[in-house]
């Protein structure tokens, strides 16, 4: 793995946009995502949650895992032989109002697991808003502290470090602090088949410090679109 700085998702989405061939209006009509969220994003001024990148990818007919992997038209993918090793340090990092996300392994193309390290924000479902809801499963395991899982069709469930969830990602869901614990850090695996894009596609419709682990954060939080 290079130990050069991590890309930004600004970055990255320029670089998309670039290969495809799209102007940022192009890109905004297909997409659904206004043309000032995504020219604020290309700046770094702005970032996308997790389900808005999914809506990318869907309509721009990519793998989720592609969105966060630098151009690279040297090295040829062998399905039996590539791995990815990394630190949180090297992790693509996006801040958005209810969660930190630190993408790992960003630089491996065609990977049909997206593992993310979440630092979770908001301290009830009333903070949270609207459930999530996106294509796929995923799997959290918690790291530290304690979280709060709300599902659409289950009561809330609390898990505390070593605690495990696995969901089906269509069903509304959401991520919260526990009563009285102030930070909580998890990994959470999700996974999206690239025929679930394709059949989606159809379907209508911010980075963080550089990684201090689940301590608290001296920098003003940047908005998410």
């Amino acid at each position: 793995m290079s130990n050069a700085t991590p890309p930004t998702l600004g970055s990255l989405m320029r670089a998309l946009r670039s290969r495809q061939g799209l102007t940022l209006r192009q890109m905004s009509t297909i997409t659904g995502i206004p043309f000032s969220t995504l020219a604020k994003v290309e700046h770094d001024r702005l970032t996308l949650s997790y389900d808005k990148l999914q809506i990318v990818s869907e309509r721009l007919n990519v793998r989720m895992a592609d969105l966060f992997a630098e151009p690279d038209d040297q090295v040829p993918v062998v399905a039996n032989s590539r791995r990815s090793v990394g630190t949180l340090a090297n992790a693509l990092a996006v801040e958005t109002s209810n969660y930190d996300y630190y993408y790992l392994s960003p630089e491996l193309r065609q990977k049909d697991m997206i593992p993310i390290v979440s630092r979770v924000k908001a301290r009830s479902l009333a903070e949270f808003g609207d459930m999530v809801r996106h294509d796929g499963q995923e799997f959290l395991y918690v790291l530290e502290g304690e979280i709060v899982v709300h599902t659409e069709f289950y009561g809330p469930t609390t898990l505390s470090a070593g605690g495990s969830i696995y969901l089906d990602s269509r069903m509304g869901h959401a991520y919260v602090l526990a009563e009285g614990c102030d930070q909580a850090l998890a990994l959470c695996v999700c996974s999206t088949t690239q025929e679930e894009l394709l059949d989606n596609a159809s379907r209508q419709v911010t980075d963080v410090p550089r990684l201090p682990p689940a301590r608290a954060r001296s920098k003003k939080p940047r908005r998410s679109a």
